[in-house]
């Protein structure tokens, strides 16, 4: 153990004690490292707690046992701790990277989210991860010293490169980003406090994107069973799948269905978190760095699936894509709640006095972008519920998001 309870470290782990510090200075902590207080301001922050009653993936129901943006976040968030200790790295800053990493999704899912890309069209779009960023670096207002929660920038960093580099070694936009451009609120971050955009991220922030998708895939099959949208010999046309479910099958013979989902669930989980140990020790041993600038350097993540794992994540996906994602049902809620993103979006454009007083100051006279951006904001902060409740005050009639789902038969507790 260290000071501040801190475990061991590998090498190549990032250090607090070598953190690259805040864009505004502050005294240091005597009882936390920076990441642990990064990882406080983050769940103590409103947009965190918004996420209690934002969309994961858009299965509307009548119980309260499906997925939530907070739910699911927390689930990443033990996964990351996870490998973070499996691997030598800081669980910390993990933890806090985990934690933030959907802070900028908006109100009903990727559905919100795409119809505010469109409603941005004009004025740079609208994406969740530069969201999240603008987050915490300017819309948090709870300190007296500063705007956003002034997390150190190792943090900011794994926050917009978890999912790989930005810029190419020749300054292009990597694939991602090829097509449309950096997100605006990156670059003027950027500009303002360097984040490297060109190089990997740290290995906490690789860990904690692929905690993510090991966390949507196991509990987006668990949602979409409990939901009826697909049964459980339906999943049998995944390899991957086909054999855990054999393997309960052949330990558990006569397995309760709501058993055996959960069984299947918990299998996914363990056999990815498995796999990403391994193939992290592999890749980290091959590239053999003394320190975290070497990782950061390298060519490719140093945090991955094998092949193998891989393309069984990728199965799972084409799946949930076809069987869950583009449910009839599904898709019909979802082009309602895309409706009143979009009837949100235009009044508030058309009349920002509607929105609170604290949006709407300083508006008077704006140009027709910075309107547009605040009026994003707003809307992207939203719960599905206050979405909801703005849509009926402003207009003669909402769309129903209800969607009555069969009834599974599976009990939560005992008879």
């Amino acid at each position: 153990m260290r000071p501040n309870g801190e475990r061991w470290r590998a090498p190549y782990a990032t250090d607090p004690a070598r953190t690259r510090g805040r864009l505004i200075p502050e005294a240091g902590s005597p009882t936390r490292s920076d990441f642990q207080r990064d990882r406080d301001r983050i769940i103590h922050s409103t947009a965190f707690r918004r996420l209690k009653h934002k969309t994961q993936v858009f299965v509307h129901h009548e119980g309260d046992h499906y997925r939530t943006r907070l739910t699911h976040t927390l689930e990443v968030s033990q996964i990351g701790r996870a490998l973070a200790r499996a691997l030598g790295l800081d669980e910390d800053l993990a933890e806090a990277l985990a934690l933030s990493h959907d802070l900028g999704h908006t109100c009903f899912g990727h559905t919100g989210e795409d119809a505010l890309d469109a409603c941005m069209a004009a004025h740079g779009g609208f994406d969740h991860n530069a969201q999240a960023l603008r987050i915490v670096t300017r819309l948090e207002r709870r300190y007296a010293g500063f705007d956003g929660l002034n997390l150190a920038w190792e943090t900011l960093e794994g926050l917009v490169k978890h999912n790989g580099p930005l810029l190419s070694a020749d300054g292009r936009p990597t694939p991602r980003y090829a097509e449309r451009g950096i997100p605006a609120a990156i670059l003027e971050y950027d500009a303002l406090n360097p984040l490297d955009l060109w190089s990997q991220a740290g290995p906490e922030a690789q860990a904690a994107s692929l905690a993510d998708d090991i966390a949507y895939a196991a509990h987006d099959l668990d949602d979409g069973l409990r939901a009826g949208l697909f049964e459980i010999p339906d999943l049998r046309a995944v390899p991957f799948l086909a054999d855990l479910l054999d393997e309960i099958d052949r330990l558990h013979p006569g397995l309760e269905p709501s058993r055996k989902i959960h069984e299947l669930a918990r299998r996914v989980i363990t056999r990815f978190v498995e796999d990403v140990i391994r193939e992290g020790g592999r890749r980290i041993a091959a590239l053999d760095p003394r320190s975290i600038e070497d990782i950061r350097r390298a060519d490719a993540p140093v945090i991955a699936f094998s092949p193998e794992i891989a393309a069984a994540d990728a199965d799972i996906m084409r799946f949930l894509w076809g069987r869950m994602y583009r449910h009839p049902g599904v898709v019909a809620v979802r082009t309602k709640a895309d409706a009143i993103v979009r009837d949100l979006f235009t009044a508030f454009t058309a009349d920002p006095s509607r929105m609170p007083e604290e949006w709407s100051t300083g508006l008077d006279g704006a140009g027709e972008a910075r309107i547009a951006r605040r009026v994003a904001d707003y809307i992207a902060g939203m719960t599905d519920t206050y979405a909801v409740l703005a849509h009926r005050k402003l207009y003669a009639s909402t769309p129903d998001l209800h969607w009555e789902l069969p009834s599974r038969g599976l009990p939560l507790a005992e008879p």
